[in-house]
């Protein structure tokens, strides 16, 4: 049984939504230096049947063109993501309002990865999700 303080804790949690427990997590991540993703050795040692490694595979090459795609947003930061989609492609207001209310949409495309990144940074500031690909 959780102490009375872990369970306060939980209680809590289960009020937060999707958005609220994903700006946690990444907040969680960024103040203890670690991530949610999994080892990926460890994946491929878990997919390949436990104690053998699987099979090195070939060296992918490296993708120098990412397309950041707007996958959602929080209800109430629509204009901010929508300022944030205009400043980033140039478009204007009635088309730039479009791309946002039909995500999942790319935002931009065949874009180095630090234009990624930083378009990435600025949707989800404005309060958009999106993934990079």
């Amino acid at each position: 049984m959780a102490s009375e303080k872990v369970q306060q804790i939980i209680d809590t949690l289960n009020t937060l939504s999707v958005l609220e427990i994903s700006e946690l997590s990444k907040a969680l991540q960024e103040v203890w230096g670690v991530t949610a993703a999994a080892p990926v050795a460890m994946a491929a040692g878990m997919m390949a049947g436990g104690g053998a490694a699987a099979p090195a595979a070939p060296p992918e090459e490296e993708k120098t063109e990412f397309t950041v795609t707007l996958t959602g947003f929080a209800a109430d930061k629509k204009i901010e993501v929508i300022k944030a989609v205009r400043a980033l492609t140039q478009l204007g207001l009635k088309e730039a309002k479009d791309l946002v209310e039909a995500s999942p949409k790319p935002v931009v495309e065949n874009v180095n990865k630090e234009s990624a990144d930083k378009a990435k940074q600025a949707i989800e500031a404005a309060g958009g999700t999106v993934t990079v690909g």
